[in-house]
């Protein structure tokens, strides 16, 4: 049996995985799933050394993460936010038979930038984010949630929203938090997009300043799938813009079931 926090909610007939982002948790996406209350049940997931999932066996790692949520939940639509979209994707590729359809939810391949890659992050960016967590984590995650709300309408209030919530289930584990970096160093899914055998929404924040519009733009191009772009969003659409997150997911989800 999983060691994962799932948490069940909703009151719809539409089976939905939701996967947070890297130093967050399930509950940061409350806004997004009271907006799809009626129409979804939905399976919204701590990730390992996240949240209730803090003490967790299972390595924050895709193919484990991806796993162990198939291990616990129906077939259904996986929606990924940011690092979550990794773990959404690596499950679409490898277990299509438990993924109806994957929505990235502005979450990239890929998330360093290399010479075939311009969409991508700096390479330096990464590795000072990683060396500032061994120096002082809780300030890496303060800044790095000042950074996930640039761009947005109203980039203090979505900080405050953002630094409210992330503690609330307690603080990540920090080895964890490592890992995760790593992770975002190292992955990149780009070769397999065109194995993807199921649909897939690619949803990006047009003011997000840590993973691209344009980078989900190429990634639904290579993948056969579809992009939305929420016009005034950054990188967290579900503040501040839940209902058009919610909207644009919703024709989505009938559409594919």
């Amino acid at each position: 049996m999983s060691d994962l926090y799932i948490d069940r909610r909703g009151n719809g007939r539409i089976p939905l995985v939701m996967i947070h982002g890297w130093a967050m948790h399930g509950g940061i996406l409350g806004p997004l799933c009271d907006e799809l209350d009626e129409r979804f049940d939905m399976y919204v997931v701590d990730l390992p050394g996240h949240g209730y999932s803090r003490d967790s066996s299972i390595a924050l790692e895709p193919s484990a993460c991806a796993k162990a949520i198939a291990a616990a939940t129906p077939s259904a639509i996986w929606l990924g936010w940011s690092l979550g979209g990794l773990v959404a994707l690596t499950a679409a590729l490898d277990d299509p038979d438990h993924v109806k359809a994957v929505v990235p939810v502005c979450s990239t391949p890929c998330f360093v930038r290399t010479n075939d890659w311009p969409q991508g992050n700096d390479a330096a960016m990464v590795r000072k984010l990683a060396a500032d967590l061994e120096a002082d984590y809780k300030t890496t995650v303060d800044r790095f949630i000042a950074l996930e709300a640039m761009g947005s309408e109203d980039p203090r209030a979505e900080t405050r929203r953002l630094m409210a919530e992330a503690y609330s289930r307690g603080e990540p584990d920090p080895r964890v938090l490592m890992e995760g970096i790593r992770l975002l160093e190292n992955a990149d899914l780009r070769p397999r997009l065109p194995e993807l055998t199921r649909p897939s929404l690619w949803i990006a924040g047009r003011r997000d300043r840590i993973v691209h519009p344009d980078a989900m733009r190429w990634s639904a191009e290579a993948s056969g799938g579809d992009f939305e772009e929420i016009a005034h969003a950054g990188h967290a659409p579900f503040i501040g813009h839940a209902a058009a997150l919610a909207e644009v997911l919703t024709r989505f989800a009938e559409g594919t079931t």
